[in-house]
């Protein structure tokens, strides 16, 4: 292990703990629990229309009652798909709630959930108005879509949703580059779209009663307006409003720059440390690609500082950016952040180049001398060493740096650390690590390991902070 702090520095300035500090999580707490309750009740509000509609009774024949099941998948998928809108329409409140990784499990689950009931909800349908006869089921199929209102429509709009979950499997996205997957997901907005026709034109459950007209109504004009407000509208104010542009692109090593940003009134952007933003930067090929990176600097009103590893695609071109080129951001996202914070202590532990938002809230979270304390492993060399000095000089910081390859393919540690376990390890270091909030940055599966270990050693669920990358 290497000491990347001086341990007889004394700390020039230290900042007053705040007294604020796990307020924005409670809040958080209840804003989860109010979303969770919401859905759940939409779910029961269509499941009693369809018992109170002669579901249930419907059930007694063959056909009617696969016509039956039909309709209850549909009405649940209906819910689940408006939800994913909402999940994918960066409502900020959400996003502060949730975060990104939690954002992004919940956004998978019900995605999967809701395809798989709308694909039962096209075969039952078919198979009940063919009159529960196999054979009879294409040929009703092709006269359901020719000839009933809004059903050409509701094919393109599942061909839409096919298309984004074939291209959400796993094995298809490592095919795909991030930018191509991203934009080919915007398709789910568009099937929805044009799912709605049907959903009108020949869905009673949606249109039979005042209170289902307002349910159905009102729900589609949320998705739409959050879609338009915080996807369309208010990117192009802040960036308009901003005016950002790249200020200097400077080497921090083999393959890995900072890009610095400045613009105006940048202390209005409400961006925190350890917090990420989408970027296209407009000077260059590719401009119209989207790349998530994060913050590696504490936003001070006047720039902001990224720092960028070339791993391909646009990352690639970050060295080449020309000084004073515009610059288009979305967000600020994720939950990586001090509202996330319960604890007076903390601990941020990365992985190569996701040292970058710990760097950035190793300078911008309010903590007293030696309340924080940061592991960083790398396999090559190390990125913002003197910077993390100069933090331990001048703040307290306690940094520690584990060079070396990964132990062992269970292991997140580097392979020059002598411990029996990785857990050992860990509470050797920090031996207070359950009493401390923990922020986690790096690859997926790496962080998972880390996430395995700070349980074992009594870390709640609720403490652990985590942002992954590669997809």
């Amino acid at each position: 292990m290497t000491h990347l702090h001086t341990p007889a520095a004394i700390p020039l300035a230290p900042p007053t703990p705040d007294p604020a500090i796990g307020v924005r999580a409670r809040r958080d707490d209840v804003v989860r629990l109010v979303a969770g309750t919401t859905l759940w009740l939409s779910l029961l509000l269509v499941v009693w229309w369809w018992l109170t509609g002669g579901g249930i009774t419907d059930l007694g024949g063959w056909a009617a009652g696969l016509s039956s099941l039909g309709r209850v998948t549909g009405l649940v998928a209906a819910v689940l798909l408006l939800a994913q809108v909402l999940l994918m329409a960066r409502i900020p409140v959400l996003e502060r709630a949730f975060g990104q990784e939690r954002l992004v499990r919940i956004h998978r689950l019900v995605g999967l959930t809701s395809f798989d009931l709308m694909v039962a909800h096209v075969v039952l349908i078919t198979w009940g108005y063919a009159a529960g006869s196999v054979t009879a089921v294409p040929a009703t199929l092709w006269d359901l879509v020719v000839n009933y209102p809004g059903m050409l429509l509701a094919t393109a709009a599942t061909v839409c949703l096919v298309m984004v979950v074939a291209t959400s499997i796993r094995a298809a996205r490592r095919r795909l580059r991030y930018e191509s997957w991203h934009l080919m997901h915007l398709y789910a907005y568009l099937g929805v779209g044009l799912a709605i026709p049907h959903q009108l034109w020949t869905g009673a459950d949606f249109t039979s009663s005042p209170g289902r007209r307002v349910f159905w109504w009102t729900a589609w004009a949320a998705c739409a307006g959050s879609v338009l407000v915080w996807r369309v509208a208010l990117p192009v104010w802040r960036n308009l409003r901003h005016d950002l542009r790249v200020a200097a692109v400077v080497p921090e090593g083999p393959g890995t720059v900072s890009v610095h940003v400045t613009g105006r009134d940048l202390h209005r952007l409400p961006v925190e440390a350890g917090q990420f933003l989408t970027w296209r930067f407009l000077g260059r090929k590719g401009r119209t690609r989207a790349n998530p990176y994060s913050l590696s600097a504490a936003p001070d009103g006047r720039s902001l500082r990224i720092t960028v590893q070339d791993v391909g695609d646009g990352s690639g071109a970050a060295p080449g950016l020309d000084v004073g080129s515009r610059v288009w951001v979305e967000g600020p996202y994720g939950r990586l952040s001090p509202r996330a914070r319960r604890n007076r202590k903390v601990l941020l532990i990365g992985a190569g180049v996701g040292i970058t938002p710990l760097r950035a809230l190793a300078e911008g979270l309010a903590y007293a001398p030696g309340d924080a304390v940061l592991l960083h492993r790398w396999s090559d060399e190390p990125i913002f060493a003197d910077e993390l000095i100069a933090l331990a000089r001048h703040r307290g910081l306690v940094a520690w740096g584990i060079p070396g390859a990964r132990r062992a393919p269970d292991s997140w540690l580097g392979d020059g650390v002598e411990a029996p376990t990785d857990l050992a390890a860990l509470t050797a270091w920090v031996p207070d690590v359950a009493e401390r909030d923990v922020y986690v940055c790096g690859p997926g599966p790496w962080a998972d390991l880390v996430v395995r270990d700070l349980r074992a050693a009594g870390v709640p669920d609720r403490h652990v902070h985590v942002e992954s990358f590669g997809w």
